[in-house]
């Protein structure tokens, strides 16, 4: 089964849309993979620009009020993002060199290559801080912009596979109370989108930089960047996890995250997106 999804996950990254001329840092290009320290560092995938319209129509099924209205978001310059969510070894990777202060529990589900939980937005931040340093890269949280520009991979569907998602595509609640029992499961158990990101559906709800808006109403950003303003008591979680129903996986789904220091869940973890610097 393993080497089924290594070869469909090949065939996948033919598929990445090669939409940058830019040259971008070291020559990277739309589509690379890289990893900038050995064993600790994230893998990070470039992402090409481009645009995509952003929430969903009111024709969608399970749609909410907070998805709307729609509106036209262009990403103007390649950008990277992490491959998979942050593992437990990358984060414990952290806490072994004291860049991150809080050692999560996990569950008894085991560590290594499993999502990290049980971290909150300001250690999500902590991380990122310590990668930077670690890397002299600019690490940081996805905005929530780009973060769907990297979950819908060009599609326009409410997933990245098309109009319904199941159990051989995604890790999420099927046929039980949401929430109720389960567990993670191992980034990369699952066939990547088009970008060749892995779980942007489901397994951990991914938490990004920007606070919670009600809805899209006002002048949110058309660029990508993150939203200011909101209520910052409240961050935006995207992606749904192991506990939740199929709807909440949707790539215009949108969830509201306590954003306290201790504020700490068995169904939250992130991803990290880096800067690519142009070299012309």
């Amino acid at each position: 089964m393993r080497n089924v999804i290594r070869l469909m996950a090949a065939v996948f990254s033919l598929a990445v849309p090669q939409t940058s001329l830019a040259q971008t840092e070291a020559g990277l290009q739309p589509g690379q993979e890289f990893r900038d320290c050995p064993h600790v560092c994230p893998k990070m995938v470039v992402l090409p620009s481009g645009e995509f319209m952003m929430g969903s129509p009111l024709s969608e099924a399970k749609r909410g009020k907070p998805e709307g209205p729609q509106r036209k978001v262009t990403i103007a310059r390649p950008f990277a993002v992490g491959k998979y969510e942050v593992t437990f070894a990358e984060w414990d990777a952290c806490v072994e060199d004291r860049g991150c202060n809080h050692r999560p529990g996990d569950e008894g589900w085991g560590r290594g290559r499993r999502p990290v939980i049980n971290v909150s937005w300001p250690d999500a931040k902590e991380y990122v801080g310590w990668l930077s340093r670690k890397t002299g890269m600019t690490y940081r949280l996805l905005s929530e912009a780009e973060w769907e520009y990297a979950a819908r991979a060009g599609t326009t569907t409410p997933y990245a596979f098309g109009d319904t998602i199941d159990q051989s595509q995604a890790h999420f609640a099927v046929g039980r109370l949401w929430g109720s029992v389960g567990t993670t499961v191992e980034v990369g158990s699952f066939l990547p989108n088009k970008f060749g990101l892995y779980d942007m559906h489901g397994n951990v709800w991914e938490l990004v930089e920007d606070n919670m808006h009600l809805n899209y109403e006002g002048s949110p950003p058309t660029d990508g960047s993150v939203w200011e303003g909101g209520d910052r008591a409240m961050r935006v979680s995207r992606g749904g996890s192991w506990q939740s129903p199929a709807n909440f996986l949707r790539s215009a789904h949108r969830h509201m995250t306590p954003a306290c220091a201790d504020c700490r869940f068995r169904g939250n973890g992130f991803r990290v997106a880096r800067t690519v610097p142009l070299t012309s």
